[in-house]
């Protein structure tokens, strides 16, 4: 299996942890929110909205183009500590973070 599909495996992986812990379903961004300068479009979005509509949707087109994957990505120690901060249930954190490093692992060693 070629990393492409191993990232979308992971990718979806990834969606069906964030919709188990409620995480999905999130109002789409105002098309201004994509300008945002900010790391995760902090000043702009939600994480979960970022999460959803930049991370993923990058990592998607890059798989659709059968693109290089970056260099290195460390999404997972943002994700605990915005899972932390919500008071996400302890499962749900252990389960979405545990997705984000399965993603982080495939892209950085890629």
């Amino acid at each position: 299996m070629s990393v492409h599909q191993q990232l979308q495996t992971a990718l979806l992986e990834l969606e069906a942890a964030m919709k188990a812990a409620n995480l999905w379903r999130v109002e789409t961004p105002q098309a201004s929110a994509f300008a945002s300068q900010e790391p995760f479009c902090i000043d702009t979005m939600s994480l979960p909205q970022w999460v959803r509509f930049v991370f993923v949707a990058r990592l998607n087109a890059l798989i659709d183009a059968n693109a290089p994957l970056p260099a290195k990505c460390e999404v997972a120690p943002a994700i605990a500590a915005y899972l932390i901060q919500e008071k996400v249930r302890s499962s749900d954190q252990f389960l979405v973070v545990r997705a984000f490093e399965k993603v982080d692992q495939l892209v950085t060693d890629n």
